[in-house]
């Protein structure tokens, strides 16, 4: 254990005492159990003594936030000891985290159990989260509790599937595939003309520097109301990142390299398709992902300017109108894990492709 785990345990343990010593005398259904996790972080520092697991703080963290969110309802407005319990089941949160990827570093943990950082990291953001709204009594016009925005993500499945269908599947979809195709076939296309080169990468940068909300009216007016504007949208914001990174992936391999594809008397289109499309992989990846976070926010905002009453876009700006902020949320949380998501599978796809780049044999 490092100095710094060593003295953020002995923090936690100090917390958890103070916790358990204000929840003395305080009649809750839940005080027994609360109790009992809160003597455990107390007596969790004996692990300099006896060798506990990295494992009990994960449970101590998890099973307190979950038993605290349990009793949280009751507590409205919550009490001093809540807010010390909270804050020392997220100090050993950190703590698990902390010692799990030590762990990982060192090889005394497998490497795929890794993906438990993200998650407690996630859960503890929604746990302060919950807390803190409910606790507080904050309005829920102002920011709604992680709850009420899971109560409406399930009692409005078929609208928020009709939006994600309008926006994701049709606009982003689309729209993506046509800007990300065209830029790369572009790419090649200019690649044998100095000219058109040094000509469309400046017009790439203006290009890209334009404001969103003044590209979505124009395209709305052009190819109306439905998802087709939407994606002239996407197809504007993703055309000049593609063609740009093409641009430049094509000219990262060497001149040696060139040189020597060159002895073996390759064309041009065998010494693009074996050396420098490999050479360019990296950066074609690059401009994909970058894109795949530019067409999800252009089509949502490109929304705003007109839509059928269907959409990401056009669900938060009347339903904001309508004071309905939890319906908000879930339009934002759907578009996160599809974001999210869409951002992943390009991830893993470049994995396999680009397997024998040094920057993917590292990871």
């Amino acid at each position: 254990m490092s100095q710094f785990q060593y003295y953020l345990a002995i923090v936690a343990g100090g917390v958890a005492a103070m916790a358990l010593g204000l929840l003395l005398g305080f009649n809750i259904g839940a005080q027994p159990v609360i109790a009992v996790m809160l003597g455990l972080g107390v007596v969790s520092l004996g692990r300099f003594w006896f060798g506990w697991s990295l494992w009990l703080d994960g449970a101590i963290a998890i099973v307190g936030a979950v038993v605290l969110l349990m009793a949280l309802p009751g507590l409205a407005p919550a009490p001093a000891w809540f807010w010390a319990a909270l804050v020392a089941f997220w100090l050993f949160g950190w703590l698990f985290v902390e010692r799990l990827s030590r762990a990982i570093s060192n090889k005394r943990v497998d490497q795929r159990i890794g993906i438990i950082i993200p998650v407690v990291f996630g859960a503890a953001i929604l746990v302060i989260w919950e807390a803190i709204t409910v606790g507080l009594a904050v309005p829920t016009v102002i920011m709604p509790p992680p709850s009420m925005i899971w109560e409406r993500l399930i009692s409005s499945v078929p609208t928020l599937l009709a939006d994600f269908q309008q926006t994701f599947l049709k606009a982003v979809l689309i729209g993506y595939a046509i800007g990300c195709g065209s830029g790369f076939l572009v790419a090649i296309l200019i690649d044998r003309s100095p000219f058109f080169k040094r000509g469309l990468l400046p017009l790439g940068n203006f290009v890209s520097a334009l404001p969103i909300i003044g590209v979505a009216p124009i395209m709305v007016m052009w190819f109306g109301f439905d998802w087709p504007s939407k994606a002239a949208v996407v197809v504007v914001m993703t055309f000049f990142p593609m063609l740009v990174n093409t641009i430049a992936g094509l000219s990262a391999s060497s001149s040696m390299e060139r040189d020597l594809m060159r002895t073996y008397a390759s064309g041009y289109w065998q010494t693009l398709f074996k050396l420098r499309l490999p050479a360019a992989a990296p950066f074609i990846f690059n401009a994909l992902k970058i894109n795949s976070t530019l067409a999800l926010i252009g089509a949502i905002v490109a929304e705003f300017f007109g839509t059928p009453i269907v959409g990401m876009g056009f669900r938060i700006s009347t339903e904001v109108g309508r004071m309905n902020v939890d319906m908000v949320w879930a339009e934002i949380a759907v578009a996160a894990v599809a974001g999210s998501v869409f951002y992943g599978v390009i991830t893993l796809i470049e994995r396999a492709l680009t397997f024998w780049h040094p920057s993917v044999r590292g990871g």
